[in-house]
């Protein structure tokens, strides 16, 4: 959202923001994009324009009483809908979170917090955007992210997309439109997200000191705020152009302490870059000059085969570490390097010697 200084969260939203406050006017608008662009935030910037009592049609403010009352998560006219799991990380806890736990008993109080936004949530969002406004805006309810919705939740929400009532605005932003139901996007106005600029958004990661910002947004697929994220945890560019070589040798290095999820698509984008190798092109995800020569394609074929059926199953509660070192052991045999290089190179050092 828009501080009182007037600048945007994520310098790369300002013309999406500029574009759906000149062109959007639907009364249910998808925004859609890859993860880690900033779709929840400008899902939050566009609805504290649509609230901001300032010049209408415009930009937010950020100085008068709604657009602070939007920064301090206490508009009266706004609903922000996420899952449990999502609240804290993106600074939308509620008190009311942990006083239901503790009424809920010890046994839900110990529970996890919830990765799905759950039926009971979406009915309350429409019974919110039901009610009057306080403001004389008009209501406005973000749903973030959209395909965390399972199909008795979307179903729920469907008849409140194709009639809202009065003057409610919805804001479904996603990283998965695919995985929403046809009926959900169909009745929604689609706003789609890019990849950021790759000169604005590593401008952006050095702002915040960020070593060799490239490395790590070629690391993320192009997505800045994961590319950040990934630096707050301890993975750094130095450390992702050590992993290739470790891999093709068989140490497990960094990896034993990461979750399996993340394990696995390191190792897929390893795996894609292989590919890209043996077939020729550049890789995409590590250096050029951290890759291991190129590996025989059936071999990483093959590989890339079992990551897909393991990464089915990376939430499995299974032994993470007896798995992460088979992964290892995996990789190592799929990085191999061909035999007949291996015999080129000792004809090579035999008639130089």
């Amino acid at each position: 959202m828009v501080g009182p200084d007037g600048a945007l969260p994520l310098p790369w939203l300002e013309a999406p923001l500029r574009q759906a406050l000149a062109t959007r006017h639907a009364h249910a608008l998808l925004i859609q994009g890859p993860q880690g662009v900033g779709q929840f935030e400008l899902a939050l910037t566009l609805a504290q324009a649509w609230l901001c009592e300032g010049v209408p049609g415009a930009k937010p403010c950020g100085h008068c009483a709604s657009c602070r009352l939007v920064q301090s998560h206490s508009h009266p006219d706004l609903l922000v809908l996420l899952p449990e799991a999502l609240r804290e990380p993106l600074g939308w806890a509620v008190a009311d979170d942990a006083e239901g736990s503790d009424a809920a008993g010890d046994k839900a109080g110990k529970r996890k917090p919830s990765k799905d936004i759950r039926v009971d949530e979406v009915r309350l969002a429409i019974a919110f955007a039901q009610t009057t406004s306080s403001r004389g805006q008009g209501k406005v309810v973000v749903l973030h992210p959209a395909e965390r919705m399972n199909g008795v939740s979307a179903n729920a929400l469907l008849k409140t997309l194709e009639e809202p009532p009065g003057d409610a605005r919805l804001l479904l932003s996603c990283a998965a439109p695919d995985a929403l139901l046809p009926t959900i996007r169909s009745r929604c106005q689609v706003l789609p997200l890019p990849l950021p600029d790759v000169g604005l958004a590593s401008a952006w990661l050095a702002q915040r000191s960020v070593a060799q910002p490239q490395v790590m947004l070629a690391a993320t697929g192009g997505q800045p705020q994961d590319a950040l994220d990934w630096v707050n945890e301890g993975i750094d560019a130095a450390l992702w152009t050590r992993l290739p070589q470790q891999l093709a040798r068989g140490e497990s290095g960094a990896l034993g302490a990461w979750p399996l999820a993340r394990v696995v698509d390191t190792m897929q984008k390893l795996c894609h870059d292989a590919m890209r190798r043996a077939a020729g092109a550049a890789p995409r995800y590590f250096p050029s000059a951290a890759m291991p020569p190129p590996g025989r394609i059936e071999l990483l074929a093959a590989w890339a085969r079992e990551l897909a059926r393991v990464a089915r199953h990376a939430e499995h509660p299974w032994s993470a570490a007896l798995m992460v070192e088979s992964l290892v052991q995996q990789a190592q045999q799929a990085l191999a390097v061909p035999q007949r290089t291996h015999a080129a190179r000792g004809l090579s050092v035999h008639s130089i010697e």
